[in-house]
């Protein structure tokens, strides 16, 4: 009995070894599930979710007393809840734009350094789980928890329209408004990244948080007026022709897109106002024979923000990309 318990023994490590050697990618649903639920069932979260649909029903009830008498011509009505604002509150899209990131930081400022400073990141690596799968773990979790999250307002929002207006939306609109979903996403994920490499680069929590606000609030308040700065230094206004005009305010836009806060509010305004026909600086030369007024279809609008698109999904990459190898490279003892 004591040989065969010692032959027992001398087998667990190496098969604890074999099961190390797997996939990369080990232990990757286990980590999304366990953050999804930690998340959902987080008082942190509950309050990110009664401010959202607070914002959500004030603005849309306001913006549907003030769209009841438009019946049943407008052709986009439903868009309109999005973009109709009534005193003292503004659309539900500028809501948006402003809460999101917020809900974002508030899921990612802690997931890394919480481990730390909980002692428990050893520990989860002792198991067979790997880097890789704890990182991108943890952050399809939390990106699944705000898609939940946005969803859930999405059905909100149509609920309360079919109640308050009457008038059932058309296809074009649903396929709008989930387009707008999906653009909501990718502009959260954006920040969930950029509080995932802050959460990886401090060890205090607080820190974290701080500082991924501070970026955010950098490019909400901060960028537009640097941008206007820059534009003058590299395209600037000698002699007041036409030409430098148009070269400043070039300039000035493709600065101001580099921000994540311009992408998304130009993506908003492709989906939700189909009559727009460019989001950039436009000559009323390049206007002739354009049917003013007249409605975009959805592959038209889709094609003029998807660059816009592209630049939200590229920045969340970068950004986990960074958060990725500034992990990989940090040493965890027990």
């Amino acid at each position: 009995m004591t040989a065969n318990a010692t032959l027992a023994n001398k087998g667990r490590p190496a098969a604890a070894s074999r099961a190390r050697e797997g996939s990369p990618w080990t232990g990757l649903w286990a980590v999304i599930a366990k953050e999804m639920a930690d998340h959902l069932t987080s008082a942190r979260m509950r309050i990110l979710e009664f401010l959202i649909v607070l914002t959500a029903a004030g603005t849309v009830y306001g913006a549907m007393q003030s769209l009841k008498g438009a019946g049943a011509e407008d052709r986009f009505l439903f868009l309109r809840l999005y973009t109709t604002s009534t005193d003292p509150l503004p659309a539900f899209v500028g809501f948006l734009g402003f809460l999101v990131p917020l809900i974002a930081i508030g899921l990612a400022f802690d997931s890394i350094n919480g481990e730390f400073n909980r002692r428990t990141l050893s520990r989860l690596l002792a198991q067979p789980i790997y880097r890789d799968a704890l990182l991108l773990g943890k952050f399809l979790g939390q990106l699944g928890t705000l898609s939940l999250v946005l969803s859930a307002i999405w059905l909100l929002i149509f609920g309360l329209g079919l109640l308050g207006l009457g008038v059932p939306p058309s296809s074009e609109e649903v396929w709008r408004s989930l387009w707008l979903l999906l653009a909501t996403i990718f502009y959260g994920g954006i920040w969930l990244a950029l509080a995932l490499v802050c959460s990886v680069v401090f060890r205090q929590p607080a820190t974290a948080a701080l500082a991924a606000i501070a970026a955010w609030l950098f490019f909400t308040v901060f960028w537009g007026i640097l941008g206007g700065l820059l534009a003058r230094v590299v395209s600037p206004v000698r002699f007041g022709t036409v030409q430098e005009l148009v070269a400043q305010a070039q300039s000035q836009l493709g600065i101001s897109r580099l921000s994540p806060n311009t992408l998304y509010a130009e993506i908003m305004v492709g989906l939700l106002n189909p009559g727009t026909r460019s989001l950039g600086l436009i000559l009323p030369a390049q206007l002739q024979g354009a049917l003013l007024g007249a409605p975009l279809p959805l592959r038209q609008s889709l094609l003029l923000i998807w660059p816009q698109m592209t630049g939200l999904i590229a920045v969340t990459l970068l950004l986990f990309a960074l958060a990725y190898a500034l992990f990989q490279r940090q040493e965890i003892r027990a």
